[in-house]
């Protein structure tokens, strides 16, 4: 593992910290594989709920560091294409494999790969510091961690497209606007607020949650009947659990349940 990352389990909440602020937590082929490594783990754990991203230091995430880039440049396209599918990309099909809730607590700048590792979460939280900018076309690149993908999906095609033609910034207050983001707060109050929403969640029927997650993304993806035919089964599923189970009885008792996850 790396310092790069850091890493917490507290409550079934996990804390995946990016920690290089002294590079505004630009990120390295280093922090790229424990980030990966990390979210697997998030996977396997059951005794882990929900997943909260954030970084360390005045910055969320400017993306790849563009220093690094010069040394690169002698690449063919093969080991440039490779160094995206092999690497960075491996991050948001983590991210897709994982039916875990993931919010994103954005505390400063969220640009280029930073901007689209931001929009890879469920829920995405900003500091009003925070600012959020493609900046992939000012060093004539285009979008590699997945951002023309989210993006659209986000705030629209026609906005999505104007945010990477023109590389402007996006500040807090617009960033909710435009739906970027669930919620902007004040920087002091962003990470009490997250790991609220976040036990919220955590403490919740989570087999319910993780096939919601799954049957919102699958969903986007199929048509009404598919998506049906889907939600049948889990219904299926989470009526025969524990969970389902304890609110009921919870429910007739007029009490608050307790939920177990299963």
């Amino acid at each position: 593992m790396t310092d790069q990352i850091e890493f917490a389990v507290a409550d079934g909440i996990a804390t995946l910290t990016l920690n290089r602020p002294e590079r505004m937590n630009a990120f390295t082929f280093e922090m790229i594989d424990a980030w990966v490594e990390r979210i697997q783990e998030v996977r396997r754990d059951d005794a882990i709920k929900v997943l909260v991203v954030t970084g360390a230091g005045k910055a969320f995430c400017a993306g790849g560091d563009i220093v690094e880039m010069k040394d690169r440049l002698a690449q063919t396209p093969l080991q440039r294409k490779n160094e995206l599918w092999t690497r960075i990309q491996r991050i948001p099909l983590s991210l897709e494999d994982l039916d875990k809730p993931v919010l994103m607590a954005v505390n400063g700048a969220a640009t280029g790969a930073g901007m689209d590792l931001a929009l890879q979460g469920d829920l995405r939280y900003a500091a009003a510091s925070a600012r959020f900018a493609e900046t992939y076309v000012r060093v004539g690149l285009v979008p590699g961690a997945g951002g023309t993908w989210y993006l659209p999906r986000v705030v629209g095609v026609a906005k999505a497209l104007e945010l990477f033609w023109t590389a402007d910034f996006v500040e807090g207050a617009e960033a909710e606007h435009i739906g970027l983001v669930n919620k902007v707060v004040p920087d002091e109050e962003l990470l009490p607020h997250v790991y609220g929403v976040a036990r919220k969640i955590a403490g919740s029927a989570m087999l319910a949650a993780r096939l919601i997650k799954r049957a919102v993304y699958q969903g986007m993806r199929t048509d009404l009947r598919t998506s049906l035919d889907m939600i049948s089964s889990h219904y299926a599923v989470v009526t025969a659990g524990e969970d389902h189970r304890e609110a009921v009885d919870a429910f007739i008792e007029k009490r608050k349940p307790s939920f177990t996850g299963r």
